[in-house]
């Protein structure tokens, strides 16, 4: 068996690794991690991986990361089902 992998973001199939690798190569902030890898860009938005990387990046670089720069959440106003947005109707 290979070795095992931590995945810290399972929308963009992203693992610990990848951002340790990330953080390695100077990547030292989330918005710098969040263009680099996609965090947050998949369908949860952010609400799991955010805070696992937060906490990631901390440990990597001995920094605190501020909240106010995870990325706040926003769902839609009006929910919206897929039979709605698949139809063809106007």
């Amino acid at each position: 068996m290979g070795k095992k992998k931590t995945i810290v973001c399972r929308c963009e199939d992203l693992t610990l690794e990848d951002v340790e690798n990330a953080i390695d190569t100077g990547y030292t902030d989330l918005e710098e991690l969040r263009k680099k890898l996609r965090i947050g860009m998949g369908p949860c938005q952010g609400r799991v991986c955010f805070q696992l990387v937060q906490k990631i990046l901390e440990k990597k670089t001995g920094k605190k990361v501020p909240i106010k720069s995870l990325p706040k959440v926003r769902p839609p106003i009006i929910p919206v089902s897929l039979g709605t947005l698949a139809s063809d109707e106007k």
